[in-house]
């Protein structure tokens, strides 16, 4: 393995790691943003705002989970407090969405990385396709990983 997949692998790693923290029963997605010099500049994963009750009622109800759901790509986005031209996107549990791919284009990312998923999402299918797409579009390399 080259030195390259193996930082690759190790931020996808943590970014397994990160996803952990999600108090979501049935997804839990984590995200970390590296910068050209492979140092860590935010941290992410899918939950509710800061300070909003996120009690067992509202996660397990997912009409009122998801529109309170802020996604890992998200948070990690808003967290990182500074331009993320030119940073790297390590995405854990699912691939992005079309919204967080419109808001990583434009963040200046070009850059995203996520592990291949074992089985296709039928929830999100369509959501990824579009992703895709859009990430094409704008010149944003998504990369998939074989996971061990």
């Amino acid at each position: 393995m080259s030195d390259i997949n193996k930082w690759h692998k190790r931020f996808l790693e943590m970014a397994k790691l990160v996803s952990t923290w999600s108090k979501d029963p049935s997804t839990k997605v984590g995200a970390v943003i590296v910068d050209k010099n492979r140092r860590i500049i935010s941290t992410g994963y899918n939950g509710f705002a800061v300070g909003v009750d996120d009690c067992e009622e509202r996660l397990i109800d997912r009409t009122l989970k998801y529109p309170l759901t802020l996604h890992a790509e998200e948070n990690a986005m808003s967290f990182a407090k500074q331009n993320l031209e030119g940073c790297k996107l390590y995405v854990c549990g699912l691939p992005p969405c079309a919204h967080c791919a419109s808001l990583i284009i434009q963040s200046g990312i070009k850059e995203v990385y996520t592990y291949k998923l074992k089985e296709e999402n039928e929830r999100w299918k369509d959501s990824f396709g579009l992703t895709k797409k859009i990430f094409e579009e704008a010149g944003v390399n998504l990369t998939f990983i074989d996971s061990d």
